[in-house]
């Protein structure tokens, strides 16, 4: 099969006449000598960015750091196969994500383009209280891990992993080995009790930081006006 190079507008073209019926995938393919990973790949890219993604590029895709190791900690952590996370993420192919996969596990930075800040993928020893204080610092401002990640020089992991442990069982989740969750049938009722109160803590901690959070915004307006 030869191969040719196609342009955005002729690959509409084809990609129109495969969705009003007029040819099949694979006698497409046959027609104008595509090979199917090729003309897959093209609905995909239509399908994520439109007319855009069709376009031959000189040059790769921005993301930022924060959306690549958000992307490796889906597949990782998140329970997502790697097709999910790249529809998720609106990322351009699996070759791309498990290459950020393999920087990740080996603890290489996740660059950015355009000059934008790493993400720190190697994290540190931290005691009690200072994850208290991230957790905190973390709910306070919406949930930016990555602003959070910078401020106490962790690793964007240790703080998604943390919050999650504390909305999950409380603060005494924190503590080293206190992290795991017992399966409901191994709920005493005094262990729910316990994980009622907790979680009623957590919701009381949740709105004080959202208080303090919009006491801060309405204080920097009022300067403002």
């Amino acid at each position: 099969m030869q191969r040719r190079s196609y342009s955005a507008s002729e690959k509409l073209t084809i990609l129109m006449e495969i969705e009003r019926g007029e040819i099949g995938f694979n006698a497409a393919c046959q027609k104008y000598s595509i090979h199917n990973p090729t003309l897959w790949k093209w609905q995909r890219q239509y399908k994520l960015y439109g007319y855009k993604g069709l376009e031959n590029r000189s040059r790769n895709r921005s993301y930022s750091a924060e959306l690549k190791l958000q992307a490796v900690l889906d597949c990782l952590k998140g329970g997502l196969s790697k097709y999910q996370v790249i529809e998720k993420h609106k990322i351009a192919s699996i070759t791309q994500l498990s290459n950020w996969i393999k920087k990740y596990n080996s603890h290489s930075s996740l660059k950015a383009y355009k000059g934008e800040a790493n993400a720190m993928t190697k994290g540190r020893s931290t005691t009690y209280q200072e994850r208290i204080d991230i957790v905190q610092y973390c709910l306070a401002h919406q949930r930016n891990y990555q602003q959070t990640a910078n401020h106490f020089q962790v690793s964007y992991q240790q703080v998604y992993q943390w919050v999650k442990k504390f909305e999950n069982s409380g603060q005494e989740a924190l503590q080293d080995g206190r992290g795991r969750k017992k399966a409901p049938e191994e709920l005493t009722d005094a262990d729910r009790q316990k994980l009622e109160m907790k979680k009623m803590e957590y919701e009381m901690e949740r709105l004080r930081a959202e208080n303090a959070f919009l006491k801060k915004l309405q204080e920097i307006q009022r300067r403002r006006s």
